[in-house]
């Protein structure tokens, strides 16, 4: 039996940096904040809204201010991901296609919300073929528990071990061992500097989404 295979979103399927980062921007202007450059955005993206709201202004939950940014931003964001400037990254729709070609189910488990994960898997044709699309309100516990891609498994009719879970986070691969899948880390997402791609225990390394058929 061929096996499935499992994507994050963010930073490894979807480019998204250009718009957390004009969103993100445009935030720390109205507040008298400097601006941040792309790439530490970039550095930041996989690693959620708060790490976002920590890095643009240099403050952490015990601050009072800091759900009120935080809502801020996601409505923000929210009214983004209805025209969105991210795009999915070079090779992925060739990867995707091959997949569907083969008759290789394929699937999402993201740490975003739905509010937001829906409204982009409608605009970018390729993503609306997901077979299942697993988002942190349909579970109890987010990444890196291994939940979404156990649920994503059940959904699909597929037992864990026959899962590949691509990802470009440390916690991608945490999920992956705990669920019993093979974790693939990809070197084109947006890798935290503080953690390289080596020290992940990857059971995987790719640096183009082409490269993952071969495995498959």
């Amino acid at each position: 039996m061929s096996k499935i295979v499992l994507f994050d979103l963010d930073g490894t399927l979807l480019d998204t940096e250009k718009d957390f980062t004009q969103i993100l921007n445009a935030q720390l202007a109205r507040h008298g904040y400097p601006s941040v450059p792309a790439s530490r955005v970039r550095n930041t993206v996989s690693s959620g809204a708060r790490a976002l709201i920590k890095l643009g202004f240099g403050i952490d939950e015990s601050d009072d201010r800091f759900a009120g940014l935080l809502e801020e931003l996601l409505e923000t964001y929210a009214e983004r991901v209805r025209q969105p400037e991210c795009v999915l990254f070079p090779g992925v729709a060739e990867l995707l296609q091959h997949l569907n070609n083969q008759c290789i189910p394929w699937g999402i488990v993201t740490n975003k919300p739905s509010r937001f994960t829906l409204p982009l898997a409608e605009k970018i044709s390729e993503l609306a073929q997901t077979a299942v699309l697993i988002c942190p309100d349909h579970l109890s516990n987010s990444k890196p528990d291994p939940e979404g891609i156990l649920l994503a498994c059940q959904r699909m009719a597929r037992s864990p071990v026959e899962a590949l879970y691509i990802g470009d986070h440390p916690k991608d691969m945490e999920a992956a061992r705990a669920a019993g899948a093979l974790g693939v880390g990809v070197r084109w997402g947006y890798i935290p500097e503080e953690h390289p791609i080596e020290s992940w225990g990857a059971d995987l390394i790719i640096d183009h989404p082409m490269d993952l058929i071969a495995h498959i």
